[in-house]
Formats: C-alpha cells, sequence, structure tokens
C-alpha cells in the first residue's frame, strides 16, 4: 500500500488528522528532504524510518521501493511542501505501483495553487494548471499558446526568476493583462499582489521577492 500525504505549505496545523494517524502507521515515510520533514514529523512526535525520494534518485530506487511495496511494506510518499505529484515528484512513483496492482491511495490536502486560485479574484470556474514553465525549451512556443488561453492560468515560479517571468508575460500576454502573485501562501509573511502585469511587475522590481511563487492570470475572456 502506498499512501501521498499533503503536508503543509508553511503553517504546521494545515494537516489533516488522517494524515498523522496514517503516517504513524506506515513501515515507511518517502520523503523528498529528510531534513525538511523531519521538522513536520518531529513536532507530531512521529518516529517512523525515513527514506529519500525525489526527482535526483527516483530512477535509481524505484524498483527498489515498488519491489518493497509488493514484499508487504506500506509507505507514505511526502513532499517538503504541498501534494506529491503536483510539480513533485510522485508519478514514476504510482504509475509503477498501478502496474504491478499495488493499492495506491491519495489523502486531501494542501496544494499551494488552490488557495492562490481562490483568493486572486480571477473567475475559477474553469481554469489551466501549468506549473513551472520550462526554461529554455519550448519556453516562448508555450507563452504564445497562452497569450490566447481563455481560462485563468495557474504558474509556480521561483522568486529569482519572478521578474524576468513577469516581464515576458508581458511581452506575450499584454501589460494590461490582470494577474495576482501570491507569496509564502500560509506564512506569517504571506503576500496575495493583484493587478495588472506590469504593475505587479513594478512592485517586485522595486522589493525582490523571497519565498515559494504561485502566478495566478487572466484568460483572454477577461480582456
Amino acid at each position: 500500500m502506498l499512501y501521498l500525504v499533503p503536508t503543509p505549505l508553511g503553517n504546521l496545523k494545515d494537516i489533516t488528522l488522517r494524515s498523522l494517524e496514517v503516517l504513524q502507521s506506515v513501515d515507511v515515510i518517502l520523503c523528498e528532504d529528510t531534513r525538511t520533514s523531519s521538522k513536520l514529523l518531529t513536532h507530531y512526535n512521529i518516529h517512523k524510518p525515513l527514506s529519500a525520494y525525489h526527482q535526483h534518485n527516483e530512477h535509481k530506487i524505484l524498483q527498489h521501493v515498488v519491489d518493497q511495496l509488493m514484499a508487504g511494506k506500506t509507505m507514505a510518499l511526502i513532499t517538503d511542501a504541498g501534494t506529491p505529484g503536483i510539480s513533485d515528484p510522485a508519478f514514476l512513483l504510482v504509475r509503477e505501483c498501478n502496474r504491478n496492482q499495488v493499492k495506491v491511495e491519495c489523502l486531501p490536502g494542501a496544494t499551494a495553487f488552490v488557495p492562490a486560485l481562490v483568493n486572486s479574484g480571477l473567475p475559477i470556474n474553469r481554469f489551466l494548471f501549468e506549473g513551472f514553465l520550462p526554461i529554455k525549451k519550448g519556453r516562448q512556443t508555450l507563452l504564445k499558446k497562452l497569450a490566447v488561453e481563455e481560462r485563468t492560468m495557474v504558474l509556480y515560479e521561483s522568486p529569482v526568476r519572478l521578474v524576468k517571468t513577469l516581464q515576458e508575460l508581458i511581452q506575450y500576454l499584454g501589460a494590461e493583462r490582470q494577474c495576482c502573485v501570491s507569496r509564502e501562501l500560509t506564512k506569517m509573511f504571506e503576500e496575495n499582489i493583484r493587478g495588472t502585469l506590469q504593475e505587479v511587475c513594478n512592485h517586485y522590481t522595486a522589493k525582490p521577492p523571497k519565498g515559494e511563487i504561485v502566478i495566478v492570470l487572466a484568460g483572454t475572456d477577461m480582456d
């Protein structure tokens, strides 16, 4: 049995009682970063064997993990924050579990794009989640597609690349396109900056951001 367990984005209270029960019950907890996960687990007095599972080693250890699951072990997969599989490792393991008839269960819980989308003030009846834009190959092609997308769009970005990405979005989507940039969701210094792409870009050019970033963009239906 493999459980996919969402973990808090920042506020340690944002974890479900069921998630805590599962983490207490499994044989092994797979962690994106064992040091980061240890802080959460220690806070809730959970002491289980931890094993690193991240984008740099998932191909190498995938079969070993599946073999352990098929041998009867119960595992939980967690990431540094949010729901496994949403711009974080999980897909390869879930696919391999499905191929080998290993039961997989995903618990509901924290996912960064949901609060960012809901509090953006933009239409959320239809939306497109793109995650992180390609760094190089395919970036311009995707930006051209986003320029004519009718649905509200959600992107993830790092603080060091935010201003550059906003400048590119201005180039392809126009300076007047409405957007909201959410930063440090659920944490003490949570910030949601709304306005046109130009206004938001100006804000972060003057005040370089820190923390995790979610960009929510209006679709062409809002033009």
